[in-house]
């Protein structure tokens, strides 16, 4: 064994001495680095539990941080909008802006150079800016916003500025990645990030709780269907030289609408004054800003597209039992008022003839026999004397005539004229004559299966039955030839009416509508079109009915969404109108 150090009884000595303050003093060295060790770990694992509690209240109630302590926000403001296949259609973006903090110098001018020299450096970047304006801004010494939604290498520019006044705040903006599209269906958010219009307000609560931004609001719109339905109607608006179009396209069996169109149209990116108010102007011109969703808000008389279904309401009401029977085709004369057609179509018609050449004079006939009591009261069950049922904040209310209905007004009304509905109202009644008469509400929201909604009965499958084969009658045969699709059977009618003015109706200005469903042999979506005062042109041979515009637009559109759909071209197929064939006539269409 070794000796101990100092012997027993030994007297240390200085050197001893100095050895022992050492060893003391790295013990305590080392008690030290221990503690701190020991209150890291503590450190650590309180952060480790306070994450772990985090974590676990997040995953029982769904919340979330809203902002961090800079003030970034760590999930969207706002939740995102996609259509029916998980395409965004609206959603929030981190941009920068640019701001004006006249208090950021604490002494001295706010601006280390003038106003002018300032505003001339910022209209490098930003050319389109009103020099003027941004000097009058900078002048003031108010601080506010200079401009909105600026890139990053724009914000890198205004750094070389030099100027600490001119500061770039990231901010959360809303971004709707398709532009224009859908911009009626989606509305927009203002400055306070409030839904306005559209979707955006119908959403609003939902878009900003929680689980609204986790989980996106689901449409019912299809983005590929819209966008052809818009280019489609655009290029109908630019051949007939019409001051606005609109269009829409309905699922017969849920109501749900996969596309719905109002042009003019506007960039909910970036929305001007002038997109959602009325001038005195356009008033009294009978035009309308465009924000205003003519689909929904706007009403009119839509002529003759109104015919099939005052036919339906006499068969379901067994008042016509034989399509054969005939009845006089020469211009009635009632109260004072003269009912005539576009120009003679013979002495007498039958309800193949009259929907070919589309008679006014016989189907008010039919409507006189029919009683205003009973076509009131269909009108009423395919919801025209009411706001069109969709989530949409603006809806227009119908020029619905109230009380009991004299002889004239049921005999206009049967042929579209003394009623104005929205097009979505009469997108919604021809999906009840042709699905097998039930009458569901329009929605813009996805639908699972379980949640279609029953609806009402308003005609009997019979009636549904032959409704059908009529509307393919009048495509093939009839006013409505040019809305033929080979191999997607389509059926419709057209509607051509006089807008109506001060003193009266305005003779050269028409509102042309073609109201269509296809397949006819299995109808699954019903096709809306509307021209808003078209002109005769050369691309519409000179005419202005819906024959040659509004028609040519469903043409067009069918081909272009039906195998999106599911629905392939197929000409060996068709809906059996053999039983009518001995009752169309040889001869000239009519309106």
């Amino acid at each position: 064994m070794n000796a101990p150090a100092f012997p027993i009884g030994a007297i240390p000595t200085a050197a001893s001495a100095g050895r022992r303050k050492l060893v003391n003093v790295r013990q305590r060295s080392l008690l030290v680095a221990k503690l701190r060790t020991l209150w890291v770990l503590g450190v650590f694992a309180l952060v480790g539990a306070g994450a772990l509690a985090r974590i676990g209240y997040l995953g029982v109630t769904g919340a979330g941080p809203h902002r961090d302590e800079l003030g970034n926000a760590l999930i969207p403001d706002r939740g995102e909008i996609v259509d029916r296949n998980g395409v965004p259609l609206a959603r929030d973006f981190r941009v920068y802006s640019l701001w004006y903090n006249p208090k950021a110098m604490t002494e001295g001018s706010p601006l280390i150079h003038s106003p002018k020299e300032v505003a001339d450096g910022l209209l490098r970047i930003f050319p389109e800016l009103d020099r003027r304006e941004l000097i009058a801004k900078l002048v003031a010494g108010q601080p506010g916003y200079l401009r909105r939604s600026i890139l990053p290498e724009e914000a890198n520019k205004i750094h070389a500025l030099g100027e600490p006044a001119l500061e770039f705040p990231r901010e959360t903006t809303r971004y709707y990645p398709q532009g224009s599209m859908a911009a009626h269906v989606l509305g927009y958010v203002d400055s306070y990030g409030k839904g306005q219009v559209g979707m955006e307000q119908a959403f609003d609560t939902q878009l900003i709780s929680a689980e609204g931004r986790t989980h996106p609001a689901v449409l019912s719109i299809d983005f590929r269907v819209q966008s052809a339905l818009e280019d489609e109607l655009a290029r109908g608006m630019a051949l007939s030289r019409a001051k606005g179009a609109a269009g829409l396209i309905l699922d017969v069996d849920t109501g749900e609408v996969l596309a719905l169109a109002s042009l003019p149209s506007f960039d909910p990116n970036h929305v001007e004054p002038g997109d959602m108010t009325i001038s005195d102007a356009q008033a009294r011109a009978g035009d309308v800003p465009h924000g205003f969703n003519r689909v929904t808000n706007q009403v009119y008389e839509l002529g003759s597209a109104f015919k099939p279904i005052t036919i339906a309401a006499a068969l379901d009401a067994g008042t016509i039992t034989d399509l054969g029977r005939r009845w006089p085709a020469t211009p009635l004369h009632i109260a004072g008022f003269t009912i005539h057609d576009s120009h003679s179509f013979g002495a007498s018609l039958n309800v193949p003839e009259t929907l070919i050449h589309s008679s006014n004079v016989v189907t008010a006939q039919i409507a006189d026999e029919l009683g205003g009591a009973r076509l009131k009261q269909t009108m009423e069950a395919l919801g025209m004397n009411e706001r069109p049922y969709i989530e949409l904040p603006a809806r227009g209310f119908p020029l619905w005539p109230s009380g009991e209905w004299p002889r004239l007004r049921t005999m206009t009304v049967s042929y579209g004229h003394g009623i104005a509905v929205t097009p979505l109202h009469l997108a919604s009644a021809y999906a009840a004559m042709v699905n097998g008469g039930i009458w569901r509400p329009a929605t813009l929201r996805k639908l699972d299966p379980s949640e279609v909604p029953a609806g009402r009965r308003v005609f009997k499958a019979s009636t549904s039955a032959r409704i059908r084969q009529l509307l393919r009658m009048i495509v093939s045969y009839g006013t409505g030839r040019r809305a033929e699709a080979p191999g997607f059977r389509v059926g419709g009618k057209t509607g051509s009416a006089e807008k109506p003015g001060v003193g009266g109706y305005r003779h050269h200005s028409l509102i042309s509508t073609f109201a269509a469903a296809f397949p006819m042999d299995r109808p699954r979506y019903v096709v809306i079109a509307m021209m808003d005062e078209p002109q005769g042109t050369e691309a519409t041979s000179f005419q202005r009915t819906a024959a040659f515009n509004a028609a040519p637009v469903v043409s067009r559109v069918v081909p272009r969404i039906g195998p999106l759909l599911g629905i392939m071209p197929d000409e060996t197929r068709d809906i059996d109108i053999s039983d009518l064939k001995p009752l169309i006539p040889q001869g000239a269409e009519g309106e």
